[in-house]
């Protein structure tokens, strides 16, 4: 009954949402029940009415391919413990939607309180959806978006603003050229993009889509380096052979550039911000420690930040949808931009809502990398 209860509530909730123009032991994958605990974890418990009773969420996670994506699961895990009255149900769904589809169904069957996904792709996820919405089960999306036919089959999205976070990377290197007087087309990119369809490397990929278009960049290659550094690492190895002439490589995450860097500095080439006179400048998005640290040594000339840290956002709005209160349907993360220096220190570009968005640019020092927890 309580279920059915909070389930019109939340048909109530996402009515005004709409309104206000806001806007992955199954098989196949690993579960686990989780009460670890980390300096992410919120300060107080989010135990029903005060009454001490644990709430359950199931949590099912892409995988483990990326420094960041570990970071993402030690924040939720942190978070979401036995200290601050949740019982964790963790699945790392390996990477494969179909993982994630069989996790969110033993959650169901489990009768958790609540569910976190984070989603492989952004689509197929209409049936399995409705299914925790006919259970009663609101569902938190993290970091990845979904589409759905029906944007009330889950009840609330946090993440990043991936398009806005392509269009600055983007318009930070128009200035850059611009600054250091390098004719717009003489840029020679390559798109080592994310896993294909998810919602990361779809903006991602279409800010710089939109810049090649709008500059008038030549754009040499675009394969899927599947966010992992090991495939980066083989697609620049790839394209290096097939002897193109290129001198930006824009890389989709961290990981990516790592294993683009690895390929490029075997290949004899240097990796730097001088492509005026040779260098091969490296893109990157993420802003992980060791991202940062290759920012600060000059390998990676930008780095967008993508924050990991969900858990406490996520912990916040289950407590106000366990007090009654409503949650905005769609919640966006404010990011940072990274260099080694200040060349250009400001960019003008658009957000998820067409809008101009100012965006300071970090100069990287050892206190930024310090203060970095991932």
């Amino acid at each position: 009954m309580k279920k059915k209860l909070f389930s019109l509530l939340l048909t109530a909730t996402m009515a005004v949402g709409a309104l206000a123009g806001c806007g992955q032991a199954t098989s196949g994958g690993k579960s686990t029940s989780s009460s670890s605990s980390s300096s992410s974890s919120a300060s107080s418990s989010a135990s029903k009415g005060g009454s001490g009773k644990s709430v359950t969420i199931g949590f099912s996670q892409v995988g483990a391919e990326s420094d960041w994506r570990t970071a993402s699961t030690k924040s939720m895990k942190g978070t979401l413990s036995s200290k601050n009255g949740y019982t964790m149900i963790f699945d790392d769904a390996q990477q494969k939607q179909e993982n994630q589809i069989k996790a969110l169904r033993n959650f169901i069957q489990q009768d958790v309180d609540y569910i976190a996904l984070d989603p492989v792709t952004e689509s197929g996820w209409d049936t399995v959806l409705k299914e925790a919405k006919d259970a009663g089960i609101p569902v938190i999306i993290v970091d990845r978006m979904v589409k759905v036919s029906d944007d009330s089959l889950y009840t609330a999205w946090v993440g990043s603003d991936f398009k806005a976070e392509g269009n600055k990377a983007c318009e930070w290197l128009k200035q850059y050229a611009d600054k250091k007087g390098i004719k717009q087309s003489d840029i020679n990119i390559v798109d080592i993009q994310g896993t294909i369809g998810a919602s990361a490397q779809i903006g991602r990929t279409e800010g710089l889509n939109d810049a090649v278009k709008a500059n008038g960049w030549n754009l040499v290659a675009q394969q899927t380096g599947e966010f992992t550094q090991a495939k980066g690492q083989e697609v620049m190895e790839s394209i290096l052979k097939s002897g193109k002439k290129i001198n930006v490589v824009y890389c989709e995450n961290d990981n990516e550039a790592f294993g683009a860097i690895d390929a490029l500095e075997a290949a004899g080439k240097k990796v730097g911000s001088d492509i005026k006179n040779g260098e091969i400048m490296v893109m990157s998005f993420d802003s992980t420690n060791a991202g940062l640290t290759d920012v600060k040594n000059g390998k990676i000339a930008l780095d967008t930040e993508c924050n990991p840290l969900y858990g406490p956002r996520v912990d916040e709005m289950i407590k106000k949808l366990e007090a009654g209160q409503k949650v905005p349907h769609l919640q966006y993360i404010d990011e940072a931009m990274f260099a080694k220096d200040n060349t250009i220190p400001t960019v003008t570009a658009k957000n998820a809502k067409g809008e101009d968005t100012k965006y300071d640019v970090t100069v990287v020092t050892d206190d930024v990398i310090k203060g970095r927890s991932y």
